[in-house]
């Protein structure tokens, strides 16, 4: 009936006030508790328990029943809820037991009358249970009887039991005694070993003697060796300039050359036409006097047009020749350019390619973190576990070793890639068969030419201690303390290689330069590396080549997302390239299209340069044509002088500055050769020192590889001292607890002499008499157990019998004094119910009164009308529906006032009364009310409020009709002002 048609559940929400210094678990539900409850279709029902900002606290029904008795919500109570069922069903009932009954459960007598029940039962069941304890006593005191009886019986045996109890203290001190025997070989033997260890000291100091001579040594070769590469390195940089220089020098020189050499040849050719010249004027004045005037003027004139044109064509053909130069230019630095662009796009493209190789890679690690060391690492990794499961090594090998280590700060991620650079893909080898193994394992993974380095190292569970040897800075890390290391054989394979103790990490290039090179480098500190991977040592600095960690970083997203960005700027690259060489192609084309019409054309122009030198000579070698005239030749002549010296003093400015290019050519060319042989005289020191490296390089090695073998032995011996002390500590711990276990059987030390198989056998044969003798009296301990468990079992029925007879006693005095006192708590209830019901009815003029028949449990009541003088009216029935429902509510004022409850709740009081009943009811309901400002008075009723006085004490809610489909009901303030009391 609370679940509306069509929907599957209800939902009621409560909120209790929950302040005071009565409140229940302010600090879990605050100053008020949400009370949800669902009722299901099916019938079922949940709650859930809420603080007031609504957080969830519980939803378990005893803490619900907990916050009801906390408040003493008492929600099955007639008077703090009365229906309109229950009352009607109350003022019609005719059984006055029925009314005894609601009076009762209204002021909680009820529950206290059916305690006092229960608690009665339970004394009857203990009385019961107390008389058959008084009979099972009875059984266990003949049960004592007859055990102590048996025990008296067994006391001839206690000789034999002392004298097994003497040798049980002699076989104690004996084992003692035997323990002592094998503790005194050990001791020897550890004095003895414990005088070698002092050789085996000695013998590891001088290895270690030997060791750091070595290491010194080579280290001086290496700083001979770094400060000859240091002046190589010097060196190099004017080797390379000078080596410009000297090509410069000799392309200017030589272009000298080649403009010297044109003005000589011109000056040939000049020298040619002036002297064809020259005999052309001797000719024409041999022949000017056989020749008539009119023919020699029209040969003149003609041979001087076609020398004219001759003149104008050799001018078109050297612009000619001079424009397919610059076509040939043109078209070589085109090729230039293209070969250049191509060069570039092929490098952009194997970019490209493995850029996107290395984004595939990232794209598989992020679910095989291997994978960013290769996309064959897993596989390989497989076969390395196969083969050392079929023993084909020692040990099996570690790697990638960067799969291993993990950098504690991310932005010092790729100084230390920078740092390790090819060892993060390496292998780590306990012996050099391993190494042989695994590289008979790498070709069909790894292509050749990519094969990582292997690291053969003897295998160590604990990582060095490089206390004495590593950098240590207050605000910077050395690459061992940035990184987290998961294998030991890890961490002693960089420190070993690479020296790892000995580098620092500064993320600023400028602190890494005043660290390094400002002052004198921090003790045991070859290098540094910065955060962008650049390189720091005392008196260089190397930038890095590197741009972003590839094999270490954590952040895979962002590395793929950089990758994206990078492989997108080359493929834009890439198609830059491929526009560029189209439009360069382009200009090839053109360039070669114009070329091969220029060349055309001056093939053409030759043709009639020669065509017109013919006609030229024809008409001077032709007896019938005219002269030339002289005069022009003679001007050409003079022209061509002009010309000539011009030549000649171009010449010599070329010749001058043709001698002194050389003379700077040849001082490159000897500073050339002196820094060329610098460098020789460098290399070659540098040779011998290398090959004193490796020689020291190979003692150091010996030496580590004795120092090595000199500390297995020596742990070898130490872990066999170790063994043996062990089980000295051993010896001594059990004889340490023989020895206890002896005083706590015998607290003094007894001398034995015997062995401890004769103690052993005399006391079996003690043990078999003992045994016989038990199996004629029976078991000694197996009797004084029994007498024992029979004295414990019947002291303590008898103990329990007593102190429940004291319970029941003191229980009927207590039940006796708690009876009296809720007789007179009823009396009390009822008189006091009595006197407020009559100070009710006469409100209204009415009489009446209540009778209680404590005996017989019966209530009546009885009811004089004011209207008319009547006899009494036992029957509420005979009395109209207002003087009931008045009475019901004169009724409930009176049991309000002797109960007590947070909340009174009344349904439709005032349903069959006449307006001045209900005015009546209700002046009494609010006096009623007024006075009691502690307690919640909820009122429901179908008749309108409009009458009721305006209190901020008083808070009227109307409800509006019910749509359909509404799951909710809205309710609508009469008076704003109103406070929720």
């Amino acid at each position: 009936m609370f679940v509306r048609d069509g929907e599957t559940s209800a939902d009621i929400s409560i909120t209790l006030r929950n302040q005071g210094r009565d409140a229940f678990k302010p600090e879990l539900y605050g100053s008020s508790i949400i009370v949800n409850q669902r009722i299901n279709l099916d019938g079922s029902r949940s709650y859930r328990l809420k603080s007031k900002s609504g957080t969830l606290i519980s939803s378990k029904k005893e803490e619900l029943i907990g916050i009801l008795d906390h408040f003493n919500i008492q929600v099955d109570n007639p008077v703090s809820v009365l229906t309109q069922e229950m009352s009607k069903h109350f003022l019609q009932s005719k059984n006055e037991g029925d009314k005894y009954k609601f009076f009762l459960k209204a002021t909680q007598l009820e529950q206290m009358k059916e305690d006092y029940s229960s608690i009665m039962k339970t004394k009857e069941k203990t009385r019961i249970q107390i008389d058959q304890g008084v009979e099972r006593l009875q059984e266990l005191k003949q049960d004592y009887c007859e055990n102590k009886e048996r025990y008296k019986s067994i006391g001839f045996v206690s000789e034999m039991r002392n004298q097994l109890e003497d040798l049980k203290h002699k076989m104690a001190w004996a084992v003692v005694g035997e323990i002592e025997k094998e503790i005194e070989p050990i001791k020897e033997g550890i004095r003895a070993e414990e005088g070698n260890t002092a050789k085996f000291a000695q013998k590891l100091e001088e290895c270690q003697e030997k060791l750091k001579e070595a290491e010194e040594k080579y280290k001086a070769i290496q700083d001979r060796l770094i400060a000859v590469s240091e002046e190589a390195q010097v060196l190099h940089p004017q080797y390379v300039s000078l080596k410009a220089d000297v090509q410069t020098k000799r392309k200017a020189v030589n272009e000298a050359e080649v403009f010297y050499n044109r003005s000589k040849t011109e000056l040939k050719r000049l020298g040619k036409d002036d002297e064809q010249l020259r005999k052309q004027i001797e000719e024409l004045k041999i022949s000017a006097n056989r020749v008539s005037d009119p023919e020699k003027l029209e040969r003149q004139r003609k041979i001087s047009y076609l020398r004219e044109q001759l003149k104008a064509f050799r001018d078109e053909e050297i612009m000619l020749g001079q424009q397919v130069d610059q076509f040939h230019q043109a078209i070589y630095k085109c090729k230039e350019e293209h070969a250049r662009l191509r060069r570039e796009d092929t490098d952009a493209k194997q970019a490209l390619e493995a850029k996107q190789k290395q984004l595939r890679e990232l794209k598989d690690s992020k679910t095989n973190t291997l994978k960013r060391f290769g996309q064959h690492i897993p596989a390989f990794l497989e076969a390395v576990e196969t083969a050392y499961k079929e023993r084909r090594f020692r040990h099996k090998p570690i790697g990638p070793i960067g799969a291993f280590i993990h950098p504690k700060d991310a932005e010092l991620t790729l100084a230390v890639e920078a740092c390790l650079k090819g060892l993060v893909q390496a292998f780590c080898c306990d012996n050099h068969s391993d190494e042989r193994t695994l590289q008979s394992l790498m070709p069909k993974y790894y292509p050749r030419g990519f094969r990582p380095q292997i690291i053969v190292n003897k295998f160590q569970n604990t990582v060095y201690d490089v206390r004495h040897r590593g950098v240590y800075h207050p605000e910077f890390p050395s690459v061992l303390t940035a990184l987290e290391i998961d294998n030991a054989v890890v961490a002693n394979c960089l420190i070993d290689v690479r020296g790892i103790e000995t580098v620092l990490l500064i993320k600023s290039s400028r602190k890494a330069r005043e660290v390094m090179q400002s002052n004198h480098p921090p003790k045991n500190c070859r290098e540094a590396f910065t955060a962008e991977g650049d390189q720091v040592f005392h008196r260089r600095y190397y930038s890095s080549d590197y741009v972003r960690p590839k094999f270490l970083s954590k952040d895979v997203e962002a590395d793929i997302r950089h990758l994206e960005k990078e492989i997108e700027r080359k493929k834009a690259e890439i198609t830059e390239h491929r526009q560029c060489l189209c439009s360069i192609d382009k200009k090839i084309r053109q360039n070669e299209d114009h070329l091969h019409s220029h060349q055309q054309h001056q093939k053409q122009l030759q043709i009639k340069i020669r065509t017109t030198n013919a006609e030229i000579g024809d008409l001077e070698n032709t007896e019938e044509h005219q002269s030339v005239d002289i005069r022009t030749l003679e001007e050409e002549v003079e022209e061509n002088k002009g010309k000539m010296e011009s030549v000649k003093e171009e010449m010599e400015q070329q010749s001058r500055k043709l001698e002194e290019l050389k003379n700077i050519l040849q001082a490159t060319e000897k500073k050339f050769e002196d820094m060329k042989e610098k460098i020789h005289q460098v290399e070659e020191i540098a040779g011998p020192v290398k090959d004193e490296l490796n020689q020291a390089d190979s003692e150091v090695d010996s030496c580590k590889r004795y120092l090595q073998h000199c500390e297995d032995k020596q742990k070898e011996h130490l872990a066999c001292l170790k063994k043996h002390k062990e089980l000295l500590v051993a010896k001594e711990k059990a004889l340490e607890e023989k020895i206890a276990q002896a005083k706590q059987i015998c607290s003094e030390r007894i001398e034995v002499n015997r062995t401890l198989k004769s103690l052993d056998a005399e006391m079996n044969r003690l043990r078999e008499r003992i045994n016989s003798e038990s199996n004629c009296h029976g078991n000694r301990e197996e009797i004084i157990q029994q007498f024992r468990d029979a004295k414990e079992r019947y002291e303590d029925a008898n103990s329990k019998v007593r102190n429940l007879k004291k319970f029941i006693n003191l229980l009927e005095e207590i039940m006796a004094q708690r009876f009296r006192i809720y007789h007179q708590f009823l009396r009390l209830l009822s008189l006091r119910c009595k006197l407020y019901f009559d100070h009710f009815l006469r409100i209204r003029a009415c009489s009446g009164k209540i009778l209680f028949d404590h005996k017989n449990e019966a209530l009546s009541i009885t009811i004089h009308p004011r209207e008319e003088d009547r006899a009494a009216l036992n029957d509420m029935r005979a009395l109209s529906g207002g003087e009931r429902s008045f009475s019901t509510v004169c009724f409930v004022l009176s049991l309000w006032s002797i109960t007590e409850s947070p909340f009174r709740c009344l349904d439709e009081f005032d349903v069959y009364m006449d307006m001045v009943n209900r005015r009546i009811a209700m002046d009494m309901i609010l006096k009623v009310a007024d006075s009691q400002h502690h307690r919640q008075f909820i009122l429901l009723t179908p008749q309108t409020m409009s009458t009721l006085p305006v209190s901020s004490h008083i808070r009227i809610l109307r409800m509006q009709d019910p749509e359909r489909g509404q799951r909710t009901l809205n309710f609508r303030k009469r008076n704003d002002r109103a406070e929720d009391q």
